[in-house]
């Protein structure tokens, strides 16, 4: 059978066998490879690419709940302190305020000195407030050095909060017990189980990696 002249682009072309795909319709792939492209079918990810809502890499990575904890305990301290240092100024003056106008000058000089003291307490309590409130602010945006102050003050939470814990045990063994010391030793436990939390929260390897993560 003759197709005509095969330089005559006019002619009639010859068709393609049976069993092989003609130009300008897709190839079929062969069996087990899969199909690669197309809309229909979906793209691997590409190697480096993050899961999640994100999914561009290096995306920001969720803080762990070991250091939210964390910085709330932080937080909470931190306003404590504060608050507490707030009350030592006022009750200072105040308490200056009252031997002021004694007519014995030993009472007044007492009171102004024992006032002065209360008051200089009062600002040491707010300047160590600072510490936890800051770190607690950084966590979020901070590295290793952000971490590190926060474990330094739960250490050093946890030191003072033993120390009270084992004198608080003292005094309520013995006959001479006042009736606030149990209370006394509820808040040492309390402030020693805070400090404890804030160094775990912040030392294990979820909230390590965390801080290591990249930031831009």
């Amino acid at each position: 059978m003759s197709f005509g002249d095969p330089n005559n682009p006019y002619g009639q072309q010859p068709q393609a066998p049976q069993g092989q795909p003609g130009y300008g319709y897709p190839q079929q792939a062969p069996q087990g490879v899969p199909p690669q492209g197309g809309y229909a079918y979906p793209q691997q990810t590409p190697q480096g690419y993050q899961g999640g809502p994100v999914g561009y890499p290096g995306g920001p990575v969720g803080m762990p709940g070991g250091v939210k904890a964390a910085r709330v305990i932080l937080f909470i301290l931190g306003s404590l302190q504060a608050l507490f240092g707030l009350l030592a100024l006022l009750g200072g003056a105040f308490f200056a305020s009252m031997f002021a106008d004694s007519s014995s000058s030993s009472a007044s000089d007492a009171g102004a000195l024992a006032g002065g003291v209360i008051v200089v307490v009062g600002i040491i309590l707010i300047a160590i407030s600072l510490w936890p409130i800051l770190t607690a602010a950084k966590l979020s945006k901070g590295r290793g050095g952000v971490r590190v102050s926060g474990i330094i003050f739960g250490s050093v939470q946890s030191l003072f909060a033993a120390f009270s814990v084992l004198g608080n045990i003292a005094v309520a063994s013995s006959d001479q017990a006042a009736p606030g010391v149990i209370l006394s030793l509820i808040f040492a436990v309390i402030s020693l189980a805070l400090g404890v939390w804030i160094i775990v929260g912040l030392a294990n390897s979820a909230a390590g990696a965390y801080f290591r993560r990249p930031q831009y």
